[in-house]
């Protein structure tokens, strides 16, 4: 009887920390899926910004080359306002 009493506690017992440990596990693998889905929404981003760089060292690229090019042609459209405007103040 005695033993009876034991194991009917111990399988009480058991289940209830089968439960608690299924209910552990299904939390953590909520969690799992949480995170995985963090990741991936933070690589898609990473993905974005890493192109994003692309695209603007690219145009910085355009604009570093090209300004010697137009600062050049500035400096003589300047020097020939300046003789355009030296012939016609005479």
């Amino acid at each position: 009887e005695d033993f009876v009493k034991e194991t009917n506690a111990s399988i009480e017992t058991k289940s209830k920390d089968i439960v608690s440990k299924s209910d552990d596990k299904a939390q953590a693998e909520a969690e799992l899926v949480e995170a995985q889905e963090a990741k991936e929404a933070a690589l898609a981003e990473l993905e974005h910004l890493a192109n994003y760089k692309t695209e603007l060292h690219q145009s910085c690229d355009f604009i570093l080359k090209s300004f010697d090019l137009r600062q050049t042609a500035r400096d003589e459209e300047v020097e020939a306002l300046q003789q355009a405007k030296a012939i016609l103040s005479g």
